[in-house]
């Protein structure tokens, strides 16, 4: 058990009733029972793991590549005791300070088109939370045509100070919601910011939460 924990005296049926007093059996059994993946574990990707563990979704797998630096701090959940630290190392122990019960597994790694029906196909949900367009097209279209059981939600425009309202979740195909404005992406004079990327990554970890549920639209 995290030594937090242990010293504050939780237990597992003690976080277990906290979550029964806001939440039904019926939707606790769902969320508690559920399993999402997350690629990418940056501002959206950091974000949407955190949530989820809030929410008390029972097992997480995380998947990226990527250290902590410093500049990442302006938009994902890292802070500078993570820096030089790889994210698939930082963030579970993140999570478990909020759940030490919590099932996490991380891998270190690339995702190509080649591996990405191995890494996500066991999976119901999908969280895509990579940076660079090319890369969101590639996963998307890899577990779409080689995980036929897999629901992906991902994201696409959430740079810039615009206002967060045009940020909403459409169900684009049968298995592909998308979230974010649609519009605006990160070039040379637009920026990324912490409120409205995490605004993105909100959706995106609610709409994983509406899908354990049963739910099936935007």
């Amino acid at each position: 058990m995290d030594r937090t924990m242990e010293a504050a005296g939780v237990t597992e049926g003690q976080l277990r009733q906290a979550l029964l007093e806001r939440y039904s059996p019926q939707m606790y059994e769902r969320i508690s029972s559920g399993a999402v993946a997350i690629a990418g574990l940056g501002g959206l990707g950091s974000h949407i793991a955190v949530m989820l563990a809030r929410a008390g979704v029972g097992r997480l797998f995380l998947v990226d590549f990527d250290r902590v630096e410093l500049t990442n701090l302006n938009r994902q959940a890292y802070d500078l005791t993570h820096l030089g630290r790889l994210k698939t190392e930082a963030l579970p122990g993140m999570l478990r300070k909020i759940n030490p019960y919590i099932q996490v597994e991380a891998q270190n790694m690339l995702v190509t088109e080649e591996n990405a029906r191995d890494l996500f196909g066991g999976y119901p949900i999908l969280c895509e939370a990579f940076d660079r367009p090319e890369q969101k097209a590639m996963l998307v279209n890899a577990v779409l045509e080689g995980c036929p059981h897999t629901v992906v939600v991902s994201a696409s425009g959430m740079a810039g100070c615009g206002s967060a309202n045009s940020i909403v979740t459409q169900r684009k195909m049968k298995r592909l919601y998308v979230s974010g404005d649609g519009e605006t992406e990160l070039d040379g004079e637009t920026c990324l910011v912490a409120p409205r990327v995490v605004a993105c990554a909100a959706h995106q970890a609610n709409m994983a939460v509406r899908l354990l549920l049963g739910e099936n639209f935007a």
